[in-house]
């Protein structure tokens, strides 16, 4: 027990290292998972998508050929050629639009991958706990493997009888059912991060929590995660493009223009010059700048109302975290104190206690442990999800 409560000691007070740390299986699966791989292709190609329809709209060629009747008086041959342009200031706003769209994607893929590797992250801490208690679990067979031959040669002797000597071997056996159902689910987690890493194997053996950061200040810490949420700043950018949409709305209310070069030729004769047309949009815009102004407010709307859940959400989580890192301080110091583990064993062989009562003891400890792996658990898988946007 001892070296577990010196590792509570140390958690806040420096941080460990492991070479098969959580962090690299977290590169591991950036690069590996299969969803991510799919959703990262989806995006590149919507990204080539919002690059279209900024351009200059398709020249027009035309060409007529027309035959006289009667014959004698010759064919005729006409050619145009025309390009037709929006207001100029129409093809900076829809260039803005297909920027801020691409950064929308971008953001998009970040929101997929922070939830992927939180994930990841939770399956790695839930690794460590059932490690630890494996490791907890070994340490109380082979101390349950003891008192069962001790009693064994007790009941040899006859120093023993038949109820205590099964109430030993019952002990033994809850232990290393405890002990086999700790494997099954280190197994199932192993399994469940090798489907997040793309099929390729991947070892966690991590038996200790470690890199716990916990901020400070919350109100300072909350800026900078603000900053980072993929959500928050989705939303900034769809209010920039119906900022941008608005503008260029506009720019399509004005006139626009077409120019090119015609020529005409008959027997005998030849024109040619220059064509000037002019459209002007009268009806076919109408309500869009409207339109647009009222999804521009909703989104801000939203933009208030996702900032407040999200400030509230991590505000809880911040609080959690440090009262469940005051509590597990606590705990720990409380079990040194009460910690009768050393002569348990000693009253027990002195025939100072009862078997039941030694049993009863053991147990009350070992419940005590498990106790402070679940704190711990739930400690490192809080801070886990408060630091998802850092």
């Amino acid at each position: 027990m001892k070296y577990r409560l010196i590792i509570i000691m140390m958690f806040y007070g420096c941080l460990l290292q492991s070479q098969n740390n959580i962090g690299s299986i977290l590169e591991q699966v950036e690069k590996n998972n299969t969803s991510l791989i799919a959703i990262r292709s989806y995006l590149d190609a919507e990204k080539i998508g919002n690059n279209t329809g900024k351009y200059l709209q398709n020249p027009e060629v035309e060409v007529h050929y027309l035959w006289s009747n009667p014959a004698t008086m010759g064919n005729r041959t006409d050619f145009t050629i025309k390009q037709g342009f929006d207001f100029p200031s129409a093809y900076k706003y829809k260039s803005d639009i297909s920027k801020l769209k691409n950064q929308q994607v971008e953001l998009e893929y970040n929101k997929q991958l922070r939830e992927t590797l939180l994930k990841v992250k939770l399956i790695c801490l839930n690794l460590v706990y059932n490690n630890a208690l494996k490791k907890e679990l070994v340490i109380r067979k082979t101390h349950a493997l003891e008192i069962v031959n001790s009693y064994k040669r007790k009941y040899e002797l006859g120093e023993s009888n038949i109820l205590e000597y099964n109430k030993v071997k019952l002990a033994l056996l809850n232990i290393s059912n405890n002990l086999v159902n700790v494997n099954i689910e280190i197994d199932a987690l192993l399994n469940t991060l090798i489907g997040y890493n793309g099929g390729k194997k991947i070892e966690y053996n991590q038996d200790e929590f470690l890199d716990l950061e916990l901020p400070n200040n919350f109100d300072t810490w909350f800026k900078k995660a603000e900053q980072n949420n993929p959500i928050l700043n989705w939303i900034r950018r769809e209010i920039e493009i119906n900022r941008a949409q608005e503008k260029y709305t506009r720019a399509m209310s004005l006139p626009k223009i077409e120019a090119g070069y015609m020529s005409e030729a008959i027997v005998g004769e030849k024109f040619q010059g220059v064509v000037v047309g002019l459209s002007i949009p009268l009806w076919e815009n109408k309500n869009t700048v409207k339109h647009i102004k009222g999804n521009t407010l909703a989104q801000i709307d939203m933009e208030t109302d996702h900032k407040l859940q999200f400030y509230n959400r991590l505000y809880s989580l911040h609080n959690k975290a440090v009262k469940l890192k005051k509590e597990i301080s606590s705990y720990g110091i409380e079990m040194e104190l009460l910690n009768n583990s050393f002569v348990l064993k000693k009253a027990l062989d002195n025939g100072e206690i009862s078997l039941i009562e030694y049993i009863y003891e053991f147990s009350m400890y070992y419940e005590s442990i498990d106790n402070l792996l679940k704190m711990e658990l739930e400690l490192y898988s809080t801070v886990a999800e408060l630091n998802q946007y850092m």
